[in-house]
């Protein structure tokens, strides 16, 4: 049976509410759940980095976007501001993962 993260009213997740998750679920240690996240995160951050997407089928793929220079205003002063172009990681949900949670 999978966890049932409701019991304990949880809305936000944390990495150690993961790993307490995989531990329980799995029937591993703490910190062999633990690594596997570990090791789940860095291999996603690594292909990013190497501008590679990485598609989870039925749970969603994590990809890359490049955002365009753009101008902006300091909210406190008001003064326009230059934005510099920058990469910042996206994700799009799969068709499984939407269906779940509708």
């Amino acid at each position: 049976m999978l966890y049932d993260f409701n019991k304990k009213g949880v809305i936000k997740l944390t990495k150690g509410e993961i790993v307490e998750a995989i531990s329980k679920t799995a029937k591993i240690s703490k910190a062999a759940a633990n690594e596997s996240v570990k090791c789940f995160i860095d291999c996603i951050t690594k292909s990013l980095k190497k501008k590679k997407s990485v598609t989870l089928v039925g749970f969603g793929t994590f990809s890359v976007s490049a955002r365009k220079a753009r101008k902006g205003r300091n909210p406190a002063t008001g003064e326009e501001i230059k934005i510099k172009a920058r990469k910042v990681p996206k994700f799009k949900p799969g068709k499984a993962l939407k269906d779940a949670i509708k």
